[in-house]
Parts: structure tokens; C-alpha cells; sequence
């Protein structure tokens, strides 16, 4: 646990030994870049702010976006006392401790304590709790900072206590002027004396990816390998963006909505763009195999019957990448890709098979009727199994019309109604044709029985 004073600190007394992305952040909430929908003139946090009245929240946003720096210049607004933990290394007694602390100041110096907790979505529900009673009694303002949707993540007791704001990643004009901020001042890189020589500020900014600390940590390496009063070199910052990925967080949210992005693409038939995210989720690190098993639940969910082929398509492309790996088995995918996007849609498969688990759940477990058991013992043939069955392929166009396939208990349903488009529509049509030679055949029975 760190309790701090930062905000006295001058820019001359900051080690020079810390990193340019700690010594970069800003003092005064002036000089806070970004997140205009939260801060500007009018907006929520700005209005608590110019109230005095900070409350307990949640800083949900990617990494780099600012949450600890947020937090800090809130705490010197309202000259608060700052504690901060981070729930990677802390426990119970850590919480127990910031509690102490924030008692001392409020007792001693009738001061608020604003506790930071960083990766706050890595405390178990327990430690979570912890925080409870010491919010709901104002001892502490709970600040929590986490890139994990906090529906998810957050207890809701923990939860319904905060307020949740959304950070946004820097925008690329953002980012380019806190690249210029660190060529300039002193505390960053400013007595060096350097320059971008042309085209590695565009490259620098592409790289970060929205992430002002992945940003100036570029610049930082970059800057070490660069003479002083000299222009930063192209082919420098091509050797430190060597091996380097886009921002993909695995598990989390961006995975989630890059994947989401993805199959929506391939449902709404739009090829390019399904190409746009398979190469960012790639680009990104994501497994291939990952990809390629969600590629055939899009084939089954929303191809369908109306392009049987595109499950099969995406089963080779599976294949493919399991077999021969990198890259032959990524344009595989591609490919699969493509032609799931470009092939007719249907989801009345995946309409179906809902519809028919939702009656199935609410209905007794009935038996198989007798004439559907099979009886390959003469036990069985004496106690009736498969009596009075009527053998399709012995009936006129291999269709036993009337015969009835569900339950004793249960009148026939209809789950699957094929769509107007690609296969589907032939198979509609026969459906179509064989429902009517039952109603034909069901209508003969009741009139032969009376």
C-alpha cells in the first residue's frame, strides 16, 4: 500500500529513474488529456468535482487510458488523503489497514480519504465485501479501476454503492499531443532535445493503439537509442515495434466484442468487414482454433439449410489449421470467412432447436411410444416394442403419412420453419408437401374410425 502526497511534489523533484509514462502523468486536472465526455464543461464527474462532492466509484476503461491518474488529481481537488492498492498483490489485511489509515485522517485532520484500488476485479467476493461497511459509512470514497465489465466483475452490493464511468482509449489527435508534451518538457524528454524524424509519430501512434502508457513507453525506448539533439530515427522505432500486437485482451471485454463484431459481420453478409476483424482478432494474438470453432457455430447458427456447405467449409478450415498451423490454416479461415458471409442466411436450425429445448423443459420426460422402440430381442417383440411400425421405405415415396413420432402424450410440433432463401427454400416446399399428406392421411383415419 502507497500513501502519497504526489501533488506536492514539483516536476525537478521526480526521479529521473522512474518511467516517462510515471513521470508524464499530470499534476493538475488541467492538464488531464481525454475523457471530455466525463470532465468537460456540464458533464457528471466535472459537476462532483466544482461540488465538492466526489462519491465512491468505478473507472471501467482498456489499460493507458488515465484511471490512476484520475484518481490521484480527484484526491488533490478535493485535497483529499490518497491510498492506493492493487488487488493483484493486496488482501484482506491490506484493505484492513487502508481503513486504519483512513480513520486516523478523518479523526486527526477531518480529512476524506479517497482508497484507490487498482485490478479491483481481481478481489474475490470476500475482499470485495471488505470495503462495504467502510463506503456505506463514508470512511472511505472507493475509487475502483478495472478493465473488466463491472456487471460481471463487481460484486453488486459493491457495485450498487459506485457509480460506473467509461473511459475512453485516447483518440489518435490525443495521443499525438502527449507525444509532444514528452518531447518538450523538462520532466519528460525535453533536455534531450529530440525530434521524430518523419513518419515515426504516425507509426508510434498506430502501435499504441489508444494506450497512452504504451505510447510513451515507445517513446522512452526509442529516445534511449537516439543521440541527444537528434531526430528519432524511422528505422529505430521499426526495430523497437518489432514483435509487437495490437490490443487483445484475451478473456475480457475486447475479446468479446471483437468476436461479437465478427459474427455479426458474417450474419449481416458483409464480407470485408468480417475480414477486418478475423485480421484484427489475429493481428491481436488470438488462437486461430478459437476462431475457427466459433467460424462453425456461424455456420450452423445463421447458414444454416440454406448452404449446408458452409458447415463443412468451416469444418476444413478447422482441419486445416490443426493440420499445417500458421498461415496456411489462418487463410483457411479466411476463407471460411468469406463464404459464410457471402451465403444465403438462415437461423431457423438455431430457431428450431431453442424452440424445441424450451418444450422439452417443460414437459414431463414421456415415454418413447411403443411402435418407436426397436426390439432386437424376442423379450421385447412380446412386450409389444415396435409393433404396429410403419417402415418408410415400404410406404409410397418413402413417407408413412399420419404416422406420429412424438410422445403418446403429446400432439405434434412444428419447430422448424425453413426460411425463403438458398436450399431452404426446396426443403420448405417438400415440408410443405409432406405436412399436407398428413393432414390428408390423419383426416382418412378419423373418417374410417367413426
Amino acid at each position: 500500500m502507497t500513501s502519497t502526497d504526489l501533488f506536492s511534489e514539483s516536476p525537478t523533484d521526480l526521479s529521473a529513474h522512474q518511467p516517462l509514462a510515471a513521470r508524464m502523468r499530470p499534476r493538475k486536472l488541467v492538464d488531464y488529456l481525454g475523457q471530455e465526455h466525463l470532465l468537460g464543461e456540464g458533464k457528471p464527474l466535472r459537476l462532483a468535482l466544482e461540488q465538492g462532492q466526489i462519491h465512491s466509484m468505478i473507472l471501467w476503461g482498456p489499460p493507458g487510458v488515465g484511471k490512476t491518474s484520475l484518481a490521484k488529481l480527484l484526491a488533490n481537488e478535493i485535497n483529499a488523503h490518497f491510498l492506493s492498492i492493487s488487488a493483484v498483490l493486496a488482501g484482506v489485511k491490506d484493505i484492513r489497514a487502508a481503513v486504519i489509515e483512513a480513520q486516523q485522517q478523518r479523526q486527526a485532520y477531518q480529512r476524506q480519504t479517497i482508497l484507490f484500488v487498482d485490478e479491483v476485479h481481481r478481489f474475490n467476493k470476500s475482499q470485495q465485501d471488505a470495503f462495504l461497511p467502510y463506503v456505506e459509512d463514508g470512511t472511505l470514497i472507493f475509487v475502483g479501476a478495472t478493465t473488466e465489465n463491472p456487471s460481471f466483475e463487481v460484486n453488486n452490493a459493491l457495485l450498487s454503492r459506485c457509480r460506473v464511468y467509461v473511459l475512453q482509449s485516447f483518440t489518435e489527435e490525443q495521443l499525438s499531443e502527449l507525444v509532444q508534451r514528452a518531447l518538450t518538457i523538462d520532466v519528460g524528454l525535453g533536455r534531450k532535445k529530440l525530434s521524430l524524424a518523419e513518419g515515426v509519430q504516425p507509426l508510434l501512434i498506430a502501435a499504441a493503439d489508444g494506450d497512452a502508457r504504451k505510447v510513451l513507453n515507445l517513446l522512452e525506448i526509442a529516445s534511449d537509442l537516439t543521440e541527444e539533439g537528434k531526430a528519432v530515427p524511422l528505422q529505430v522505432v521499426e526495430q523497437v515495434l518489432t514483435g509487437d500486437v495490437r490490443r487483445f485482451d484475451k478473456g475480457g471485454d475486447l475479446f468479446y466484442e471483437q468476436i461479437s463484431a465478427l459474427h455479426k459481420s458474417v450474419r449481416g453478409s458483409d464480407p470485408d468487414a468480417a475480414l477486418y476483424w478475423l485480421v484484427r482478432m489475429l493481428d491481436g494474438g488470438c488462437d486461430p482454433l478459437y476462431i475457427a470453432r466459433r467460424v462453425v457455430r456461424m455456420a450452423s447458427e445463421d447458414i444454416g439449410n440454406a448452404d449446408p456447405r458452409g458447415l463443412q467449409i468451416a469444418l476444413s478450415a478447422w482441419d486445416v489449421q490443426e493440420r499445417l498451423g500458421s498461415p496456411e490454416g489462418e487463410l483457411a479461415i479466411a476463407q471460411s470467412v468469406v463464404y459464410l458471409a457471402s451465403a444465403a442466411k438462415s437461423n431457423a436450425v438455431y430457431n428450431a432447436y431453442k424452440a424445441a429445448r424450451a418444450v422439452v423443459q417443460s414437459l414431463p420426460s414421456y415415454d418413447v411410444p411403443m411402435h418407436l422402440r426397436n426390439a432386437p430381442t424376442t423379450l421385447m417383440k412380446t412386450l409389444d416394442y415396435g409393433s404396429e411400425y410403419r417402415y418408410a421405405h415400404d410406404e409410397p415415396e418413402a413417407f408413412a403419412a399420419g404416422e406420429h413420432y412424438f410422445p403418446d402424450e403429446m400432439d405434434a410440433h412444428q419447430f422448424y420453419t425453413p426460411v425463403n432463401r438458398g436450399l431452404e427454400i426446396q426443403i420448405g416446399e417438400k415440408l410443405q408437401r409432406l405436412r399436407s399428406l398428413n393432414k390428408h392421411a390423419k383426416t382418412a383415419s378419423k373418417t374410417t374410425t367413426k
